[in-house]
């Protein structure tokens, strides 16, 4: 294992405050949590949106906090969900009567903690929503979508979701704009290579020098096809193909695309992936609106990417070019 790090078991809190002091102007770590918050958080009259999981998905999630973001972000270690106490803290300290909405992946971990955390800040009279991003489409089938886990698809929803929170509606208005957003979106990821979790030392799954699992997650869940290295457009094909299938995408719609970076794929690779499902929606008659290449939800230095695709209507569009800054990702409209 060769990482330009300190302490193994330090990985998550010193990535968070490095963050912080290399992004003062979008956000601030909040002392003692692994947690970061927007700047001028709390913000007064606004829902605010609280997103987080495990480290290692870098800059997902905490790279995504700023106006026009995410109020805050917790995190957990490496590929660890955060406990239900900083969850609750940092909520708090972003809350600033309007309500809360919880945005994060669909992990077991994740969902046990966010729940939790949910209740206590009830107790307290704090309105708390969730919504569970479900967007891969390789973990469960159609008819078990509640089922299925939230991969780099966690990006636009939560650009969506954030957008619509910065207009100044109700919690239930942002909670509903944030299910739309899910329930147009899709993922599906391919890995080639493993990554080593600092902590173990040890990568996480075997797979051989000629080999590619399509579906794999962002932590080596099993995927649904492993087999032999294929080309960049049949692979394109394949993984956009199901994608669209399970979208039940039409010709003449448009999309936003989101080309994905696991951590260790060249963005040259990122790019001709790109151009191959250009080509694969084109055939389909598809109009791409908005297209995002680069790293957004990785798996340390896993090698691979994955393909978003959501749907979209005149809201969506309105939402996705709406200004936000970030460490991660700065739109101006």
């Amino acid at each position: 294992m060769k990482k330009l790090i300190n302490d193994p078991n330090a990985v998550a809190a010193q990535a968070i405050e490095g963050l912080a002091l290399a992004y003062p102007q979008y956000l601030r770590k909040l002392d003692g949590l692994l947690a970061v918050v927007r700047r001028d958080a709390p913000v007064a009259g606004k829902v605010a949106v609280l997103t987080g999981g495990g480290s290692g998905h870098e800059p997902m999630f905490a790279g995504f906090v700023g106006c026009g973001w995410a109020d805050g972000s917790v995190a957990g270690n490496v590929f660890t969900s955060p406990p239900p106490q900083p969850i609750y803290e940092t909520a708090k300290a972003i809350q600033a009567g309007a309500g809360v909405l919880f945005l994060y992946g669909n992990y077991s971990g994740d969902v046990l903690n966010f729940d939790t955390a949910a209740e206590m800040l009830t107790q307290e009279g704090i309105h708390v929503a969730t919504v569970r991003i479900s967007d891969d489409v390789a973990s469960a089938p159609p008819e078990s979508r509640g089922e299925r886990r939230g991969i780099a698809g966690d990006f636009l929803v939560i650009k969506v979701a954030t957008a619509r929170a910065e207009e100044r509606v109700g919690l239930a208005q942002v909670t509903a704009t944030a299910e739309k957003a899910n329930d147009a979106t899709r993922s599906m990821g391919v890995a080639l290579s493993s990554c080593v979790i600092p902590a173990s030392g040890r990568p996480i799954f075997d797979i051989s020098e000629e080999e590619m699992e399509i579906g794999m997650g962002l932590h080596g869940e099993p995927g649904v096809q492993r087999g032999p290295m294929i080309s960049a457009d049949l692979l394109a094909e394949n993984m956009v193909g199901r994608i669209l299938a399970d979208l039940l995408a039409q010709a003449g719609e448009e999309v936003a695309v989101l080309v994905n970076g696991l951590g260790a794929t060249p963005l040259s690779e990122l790019f001709i992936m790109f151009r191959a499902a250009h080509r694969c929606l084109q055939d389909a008659g598809v109009t791409i609106w908005r297209s995002y290449v680069g790293n957004f939800a990785s798996s340390l230095e896993m090698a691979g990417c994955s393909f978003t695709i959501m749907r979209l209507d005149s809201e969506l569009k309105r939402l996705l070019a709406a200004p936000a800054e970030s460490p991660a990702f700065v739109q101006v409209g």
